[in-house]
């Protein structure tokens, strides 16, 4: 079975013709199959969003091998990374990053309208369908001004999913929620793991990564921990192949 992602020997460095590199990545190794759901934790300037940046096709390394679902975009131009990210990715950030004067439908379609080729009725449907996916259904059109930060998020979650992603990555998806709200949104997404959707989520809390059914923690640009975990809802029943830990190595 392909992997989904598939790391080999990720270095980046930041300001390689300076007297003072940042080394933010230190070779790092990580293999995660379709259907994984992987945490990634650790401190601030550890180099877990430098890379999400890589693993997102947001940066390129600066040495080392990143294949996404079967193809190697490690070294493609900003604008093959950027029809990649249309068509295989999926984002969901802390701050929503919702088009304010838009209605929730408008801002779902965004996604499809960049990726191109496809009529504006097909969009409509697969945007209408993403937000019926999330619970939405009552709300397509409502400005985010409208709604609460719960049911922004859940907007910010159906465009990360209208394309139909191979990866859909969350860095901190409940940041700005309360504890019920987020306990909610992390719901939703086990619900979406549960369908079949591979995820990788970025996050310094213990209790979201509590959801991930593997557990990467990272320090000084290298993994030093991988493990695997059931998730909550299947706490002490037999993990099934998604919670293997994923292939996952830090060598300086």
């Amino acid at each position: 079975m392909t992997p989904v992602v598939e790391a080999e020997g990720l270095v980046k460095i930041y300001g390689q013709r300076t007297l003072n590199p940042v080394h933010a990545l230190r070779g790092v190794n990580l293999s995660v199959p379709p259907n994984g759901f992987l945490a990634v934790m650790g401190h601030s300037g550890s180099g877990k969003s430098t890379l999400l940046n890589i693993l997102g096709c947001l940066d390129r390394p600066s040495a080392g091998r990143y294949r996404l679902d079967g193809a190697d975009v490690s070294r493609l131009s900003r604008r093959e990374l950027a029809t990649v990210r249309a068509r295989k990715l999926g984002f969901v950030f802390q701050t929503f990053n919702l088009l304010p004067r838009l209605t929730a439908l408008a801002n779902v379609e965004m996604p499809l309208v960049y990726g191109g080729g496809m009529g504006r009725r097909e969009r409509r449907a697969r945007a209408t369908e993403a937000l019926e996916r999330v619970g939405l259904a009552d709300k397509l059109h409502r400005p985010p001004t409208e709604l609460s930060g719960g049911q922004q998020q859940r907007v910010a979650i159906a465009r990360a999913i209208v394309n139909r992603p191979a990866l859909l990555l969350a860095d901190e998806p409940t940041g700005n929620l309360d504890s019920q709200t987020g306990q909610e949104t992390l719901a939703l997404l086990q619900e979406l793991h549960a369908a079949g959707l591979t995820l990788i989520v970025v996050t310094h809390d213990a209790d979201v990564a509590a959801y991930a059914r593997a557990v990467l923690v990272m320090r000084d640009g290298l993994i030093i921990e991988a493990r695997p975990q059931a998730a909550p809802s299947d706490a002490g029943a037999g993990q099934s192949s998604s919670t293997a830990p994923p292939a996952a190595q830090g060598a300086s």
